[in-house]
């Protein structure tokens, strides 16, 4: 369900003020991918507006897939450094890291005895795992964690700890916003109208960008164009990024040929960082034939000219991670303001409250 509406637990009111929340897994760089379709949207959202948002770094989330401490430990770290440089406001939204506001996964834990196991079953990406495992011939939990098969109630639990109303999602991720959903009522009918109902907000106009092999852009597939470079210190980011740019795999046409920019990860990459007059006047260069070369060094030149003023906020940050702990943990006290007492009032609905009081 997809309404643009925030719906209170009890139905008895028509809008609500917004509350956005959105999480990133840190399980490596960030790539232009990212920053397109979730930071930069995100960060836009909120600059003139009074909606209420939580930003977070989904680490619980992340060592479903990833059991390197290394990697969840430095990507932690590169993607604070990075909403922070790309322009978001720690004043402003709550930004914090998941696993430093504990009653998160004692909420979770909760909503888990009333969660169906029929409805973890239907989850995509458990269904996925249990297909390939068959298609296999190995048995069909094979390799699947519990973490893996209640991901969504630990989702559930971060959008509803702090009755969030609005979810930035991708349309891969709407049965999950759908799954707290039924969560959340399911809780609500059971104890006490405690929950508001998340609404998935899906923009269909964000652009998801072209990898540089053709597929999706996704750390997956290893086709990715990283945003302020891999974790090196000694590596330079700006080159980083030309290397990668250059890349992208073309068609093996010679310059001067006609180009269709419709069928180029090139130019498609292109529109998403340039304005309409910008993209008519590439779409022109197309028609007269630019060398993918030239091509590509134009994109490079398009997308630092967006990205460069962020890189030296960047590698400070990365340099003086006090900053970034002290940031995060005053995120975590804003946040926990919230969570306290959603815990509490949740606690006291199924029974767990003090016996008597006590002098």
């Amino acid at each position: 369900m997809n309404n643009n509406d925030s719906v209170n637990p009890s139905n008895t009111q028509k809008t609500a003020a917004k509350r956005i929340l959105t999480g990133i897994k840190p399980t490596g760089t960030l790539h232009l991918g990212n920053y397109v379709g979730a930071i930069r949207p995100a960060i836009e959202s909120i600059q003139n507006s009074d909606d209420e948002a939580f930003f977070f770094l989904a680490d619980y989330h992340g060592i479903i897939g990833c059991s390197d401490p290394a990697v969840i430990h430095e990507s932690t770290k590169s993607i604070a450094a990075t909403w922070l440089a790309c322009g978001l406001d720690p004043e402003r939204v709550t930004f914090y890291r998941q696993s430093d506001v504990p009653e998160i996964p004692e909420l979770a834990w909760i909503l888990n005895c009333s969660c169906s196991k029929g409805l973890m079953n239907r989850a995509h990406a458990y269904k996925a795992s249990v297909d390939i495992n068959i298609d296999n011939g190995v048995d069909a939990d094979q390799g699947v964690t519990m973490g893996l098969f209640g991901y969504p109630v630990l989702m559930a639990a971060d959008i509803l700890m702090f009755n969030a109303t609005h979810v930035p999602v991708g349309r891969d991720q709407i049965q999950h916003i759908e799954m707290a959903r039924d969560i959340a009522g399911t809780f609500n009918h059971k104890y006490k109208p405690l929950f508001t109902m998340p609404n998935a907000a899906v923009d269909d106009d964000t652009p998801l960008l072209t990898g540089l092999d053709g597929r999706k852009m996704s750390k997956s597939y290893g086709n990715t164009i990283p945003l302020f470079g891999e974790f090196n210190p000694q590596a330079n980011p700006e080159k980083q990024m030309h290397k990668a740019i250059m890349k992208i795999v073309t068609n093996s046409q010679l310059p001067a040929e006609p180009k269709d920019p419709n069928d180029s990860a090139v130019f498609e990459i292109y529109k998403a960082f340039a304005t309409p007059e910008e993209i008519a006047a590439m779409r022109a260069q197309f028609s007269a034939g630019i060398g993918w070369g030239d091509a590509k060094q134009a994109l490079f030149e398009k997308i630092n000219s967006e990205i460069a003023p962020f890189r030296a906020r960047y590698q400070e940050l990365m340099a003086n991670p006090k900053e970034l702990e002290e940031i995060l943990q005053m995120g975590a006290d804003k946040a926990r303001r919230h969570s306290r007492k959603q815990l509490d009032k949740t606690r006291r609905a199924i029974g767990i409250r003090p016996l008597a009081k006590l002098k």
